[in-house]
């Protein structure tokens, strides 16, 4: 899996299928964002088509399944009611916010007893993390640490937040969260860019979540080589 993880947020599913088709060939993992309009605005796919959130609730696939693997940011309310049909979905990660969470430890037992979900059991046929955001004090998912697989620390608001960019608190939260916990897998996502890629990498960030920086340039795969030289030069390897 590499370092560097493209986040697509789209807003239809015409737009989804554009952006996949520019990635094919690039990348083998895609972080999809899916913002239901409460939680954080505005609706992204599959909230802001009617159609296409009912597919998935109905069994439908991932597009594009077996050309990525599919990394599903739950930024919603009540993700609980998701995660299930993501997983049927064929995502093989699942990431939801700590803040949005309604039970949490209910939610691990689910996967657990459902799933079969097990920290570093399998990792490429489930994997499950948590998003914190930036104002949000790391100590709040302390008790889930031993049954989760990784840990995102979001670097720019995720709720109603238009211009947001890149907050340099999380920087201290990320020094003081892997000198605790050197051994947590550690992603980082909002308005990471090659600015701010240096010093996430000398964190000890292991992967980079990159939405508008690497989707945005005119050329993506010169964008991504830019981002894998930083990743070697701070000895972070796929």
């Amino acid at each position: 899996m590499s370092i560097v993880i493209p986040t697509v947020l789209a807003h239809s599913r015409k737009a989804l299928d554009e952006t996949l088709t520019r990635l094919d060939g690039l990348f083998d993992t895609v972080q999809i964002a899916t913002l239901d309009g409460r939680f954080a605005e505005p609706p992204s796919w599959p909230y802001a088509e009617e159609v296409e959130l009912a597919a998935i609730k109905n069994g439908g696939s991932m597009p594009m399944l077996g050309h990525f693997s599919f990394e599903i940011d739950i930024t919603a309310e009540n993700p609980e009611a998701m995660v299930g049909s993501w997983i049927d979905a064929g995502a093989s990660r699942i990431l939801v916010h700590v803040e949005s969470v309604r039970n949490l430890a209910s939610l691990i037992d689910l996967l657990a007893t459902s799933y079969g979900h097990e920290k570093g059991f399998a990792p490429d046929l489930l994997s499950f993390g948590i998003a914190l955001n930036v104002e949000t004090d790391a100590s709040v998912i302390e008790p889930y640490l031993g049954s989760i697989d990784f840990v995102q620390f979001m670097s720019a608001p995720a709720i109603n937040a238009p211009g947001r960019s890149f907050d340099r608190a999380v920087l201290r939260k990320i020094t003081a969260f892997r000198k605790a916990h050197p051994d947590m897998s550690l992603q980082i996502s909002g308005k990471v860019s090659l600015e701010s890629a240096p010093e996430l990498l000398a964190l000890g960030v292991n992967r980079l979540c990159i939405g508008s920086a690497l989707l945005g340039a005119p050329d993506v795969l010169e964008q991504l080589h830019k981002f894998e030289k930083l990743t070697e030069e701070y000895g972070r390897y796929v």
